[in-house]
């Protein structure tokens, strides 16, 4: 399995892909700067300048149901912010 698990679309990251050459991705917990930029960059063919990362930790979650109450947790994991060289893009619409 690759090191990349999916591109983050979102509002927010839209807008800054948009304004910046800043795009987001859900990556494997153990994988580092470096394996990020040249998968990127590999799958993408583009340039990378910057990689940012930042784990996310599980989040606690608890609901009421007809039987009791229910507790569980999100799932923990590792967001990486890419920086592009300037006139690079990502298009990730270009397959639909």
């Amino acid at each position: 399995m690759g090191i990349i698990i999916k591109p983050i679309v979102t509002e927010k990251m839209t807008a800054i892909s948009e304004k910046m050459a800043r795009y987001g991705f859900r990556v494997q917990p153990g994988a580092n700067k470096i394996e990020i930029a040249r998968e990127i960059e590999k799958l993408y063919n583009v340039t990378v300048v910057d990689v940012n990362t930042a784990n996310y930790r599980p989040k606690n979650k608890s609901r009421y149901t007809r039987s009791g109450m229910i507790k569980g947790k999100t799932a923990a994991f590792k967001k990486a912010i890419v920086t592009l060289k300037e006139g690079d893009v990502i298009d990730f619409y270009s397959n639909i």
